[in-house]
């Protein structure tokens, strides 16, 4: 699974340079994206934008950071949902338009993208990507022809359906969006000489600023020289946050939406103990996604905590295998057994989810080869059933194992001698945001928004003005 994006703004007072905040704040993020990284500037008269595939390393070197001059700007990591992976779909989007000119990032994903795509090229707009990014700066940029900023942005929220925290510049303003469900996370901090908004708090541990709070969901706020002011423009009966989020993609020390993920994925292993006790000799992750969750199994176990896997950080999600062959080993590449931790024991491994089946098959399997006499299998997420429309990059329903195996079935497929998920109830509790709060697409079937389909929750969008 991979997620979307990330996304950053920063708004400095005009004697201070915003583009190297942003590349120190998409460092932070790089694990919301690997294809792609861009970063957008304004200085008050002039746009300036640099974007390329690959990470943030490869894309910036220090003499881009000196000619990206301008005290506000924007900055985007990128791996493809909606849009395919290439130069024409790096963000952040560059459009002009006879009153100025618009950049635009966006971490989410569109369910009416392409309703929305079909309306405007009919209305004779041309497209230059296949992003839903585009969508959205389209239908801004349609807006601004005639309303305020305020009145557009309204608009504009009321004519998508889907996840987007989207950051933008409107000429010399940064603009900081949330859904109305804020499915996707997005914060505002505080660093000297201005404010930063960003995908995840870590992005503004890294610059040394102060986490303000969450933007709300249905909020808009403009950063303009130095200072902010928001705009609550819809509320929902109910938020939808991507349960995902703490389960996998943040950082374990992010803040979302006021809860720290390093403290809930250490609940969610104590819960997984309480809902499926195990003896064993040691606790054990699947690094690096599994070790806060062992942390917490350990703890409310009392069994010892003890690597089992090292995992070598160097290789990339982009490795291509050399062939169907050379499976066992594309997996040692990554991850190579700790032999004398784990020779003759009994081991509880720890993993954040199971998706397809085959890499869990791959380490357990490598695991009894390093002679360990059992493997107990615990998970930090439900069994997943359906696919994500609202970000999250998923395996198809055909794919996913969950969706038409039993736990039974699963445990035999991945070799285990006994299989444990996390029930739905242990993971609301553990997270501790309300159930009506979150959403759990992906582990029910049932969405927040309406998708052509598939079923939707009784808690379906229903917006409000302020």
């Amino acid at each position: 699974m991979h997620e979307e994006c990330g996304v950053v703004g920063v708004s400095f007072k005009k004697e201070s340079p915003a583009a190297l905040s942003i590349y120190y704040a998409l460092y932070a993020l790089q694990h919301r994206g690997q294809e792609s990284a861009g970063i957008t500037v304004h200085d008050g008269v002039q746009v300036r934008t640099l974007k390329g595939m690959g990470l943030v390393p490869d894309v910036f070197n220090r003499g881009d950071i000196q000619k990206l001059k301008g005290h506000v700007g924007i900055g985007h990591v990128r791996y493809s949902t909606t849009g395919g992976s290439r130069i024409e779909n790096c963000q952040p989007l560059l459009v002009s338009f006879k009153s100025g000119t618009i950049a635009i990032a966006h971490n989410g994903n569109l369910v009416n993208s392409r309703d929305l795509r079909t309306e405007l090229e009919k209305e004779g707009r041309i497209f230059l990507s296949d992003s839903d990014t585009e969508v959205i700066a389209h239908l801004l940029v349609k807006e601004l022809m005639h309303n305020s900023l305020e009145d557009s942005v309204k608009e504009l929220i009321r004519r998508l359906i889907g996840s987007y925290s989207l950051v933008f510049l409107v000429d010399n303003r940064l603009v900081a969006v949330r859904d109305p469900l804020g499915i996707k996370p997005l914060c505002i901090g505080r660093i000297d000489n201005g404010f930063v908004v960003a995908s995840e708090s870590a992005a503004i541990d890294i610059l040394s600023g102060q986490l303000i709070r969450d933007v709300v969901p249905g909020e808009m706020i403009i950063f303009s020289n130095g200072s902010y002011e928001s705009h609550q423009l819809v509320k929902s009966r109910n938020a939808a946050h991507c349960v995902f989020e703490y389960i996998y993609f943040a950082r374990p020390d992010s803040i979302i939406d006021g809860e720290l993920v390093y403290n809930t994925r250490m609940r969610i292993g104590s819960t997984l103990f309480e809902e499926h006790p195990v003896k064993a000799n040691i606790v054990s992750p699947v690094p690096d996604s599994g070790i806060t969750y062992a942390i917490g199994f350990s703890k409310k176990s009392g069994i010892d905590y003890m690597e089992g896997l090292m995992k070598n950080r160097y290789i990339g999600r982009t490795f291509i295998m050399p062939g169907q062959d050379m499976r066992e080993t594309a997996v040692r590449l990554k991850l190579n057994t700790i032999k004398p931790n784990i020779e003759g024991k009994s081991i509880v491994l720890v993993e954040d989810s199971i998706v397809r089946g085959t890499t869990s098959r791959r380490i357990i399997d490598l695991m009894r080869k390093s002679g360990t006499k059992e493997v107990h299998m615990r998970v930090g997420s439900p069994p997943i059933i359906s696919p994500c429309y609202l970000g999250i990059d998923m395996a198809t329903r055909e794919e996913l194992i969950a969706a038409h195996k039993s736990v039974k079935g699963v445990e035999a497929l991945i070799n285990a001698d006994s299989l444990g998920y996390i029930s739905i109830d242990g993971l609301v509790k553990s997270i501790g945001i309300p159930e009506d709060d979150l959403c759990l697409g992906c582990l029910t079937g049932i969405y927040p928004v309406e998708i052509p389909g598939e079923r939707c929750g009784k808690r379906q969008l229903k917006l409000s003005e302020f």
